[in-house]
């Protein structure tokens, strides 16, 4: 089992610029969630991670450079997330590499992430891959997460890492939907220890949860070490296990890092998957 460790994050790297998916670094999702308390690959949660790649280039038959920007859905149901690095060295294999279009490349990424977060599986499964081309750049849009900003509340704020104590919901009085949002996410890179930066969006019908709690847990993983998408089934459990909403997703976008973003998606229950559209700070 490969390990974070292991991978080229906060080690020297030599770009190569010929086309090379052997530099993919799958990396199993299941340690993670065995210390969230699911066993076996059982999970209350559906959803994807959204990934953009502003740096994607390779050259066309006649050697002119292309550029596309990339949008990536990965099944949360795959066995392995790919670790971030990894993606992006490989994404930089294509700068010397003739394709013959950009139909060519995307199937090219389709094929190789597919196989890296399925590996070992022994099932078939896909990852989604639209390219943008420039002439769709200025379709491209600028939105916040939708929902009542917690960040207005005037609070005391103590816990640094995950405290899922502060969680609380009311379930002496009827049963609320809202949705709720903060751009007081950090957390740090599970290896190098960078900082991580993003916004939350908590949808939920059930009892009603106590808002200033949850933005102190929210801000309680300022000094957590985890990836984006472990943070964020942390949160859902979080959430889940201590107020016991009768719906709950939940949706984080982080600001990029080396041309990535990464917007973990989770739900209780089978929905569309959020538009990947960015953020301000993305």
């Amino acid at each position: 089992m490969q390990t974070p460790e292991q991978s080229q994050l906060g080690q020297h790297s030599a770009y190569a610029d010929q086309y090379d998916a052997s530099l993919l670094f799958p990396l199993p999702r299941s340690p993670k969630r065995i210390e969230l308390g699911l066993q076996d690959g059982a999970a209350p949660f559906f959803g994807a991670d959204l990934w953009t790649a502003y740096e994607l280039s390779w050259l066309n038959e006649r050697g002119k450079p292309q550029v596309a920007l990339a949008h990536l859905t990965v099944p949360c149901e795959t066995p392995h997330l790919i670790e971030s690095k990894s993606l992006k060295l490989y994404l930089n294999s294509f700068n010397g590499t003739r394709f013959a279009s950009l139909d060519a490349v995307r199937a090219r990424i389709r094929a190789d992430l597919s196989e890296a977060a399925w590996r070992g599986s022994g099932q078939a499964g896909g990852v989604g891959v639209r390219l943008i081309e420039p002439g769709h750049f200025d379709a491209q849009q600028v939105r916040e997460l939708d929902g009542l900003l917690l960040d207005r509340l005037d609070l005391d704020c103590t816990h640094y890492t995950p405290a899922p104590e502060l969680l609380a919901a009311n379930h002496d009085e009827a049963p609320v939907t809202e949705t709720l949002v903060s751009h007081l996410l950090k957390s740090n890179c599970l290896v190098t220890g960078q900082p991580d930066w993003g916004s939350v969006q908590i949808a939920y019908s059930g009892a009603q949860i106590d808002q200033a709690g949850l933005l102190q847990y929210l801000v309680s993983f300022r000094n957590h070490n985890e990836f984006h998408e472990q943070c964020v089934e942390r949160i859902f459990m979080d959430v889940w296990t201590r107020c016991r909403p009768l719906k709950l997703s939940v949706y984080a976008r982080y600001t990029r890092r080396g041309g990535l973003d990464i917007n973990p998606f989770r739900t209780s229950h089978p929905q569309p998957l959020p538009a990947n559209v960015r953020t301000a700070r993305q």
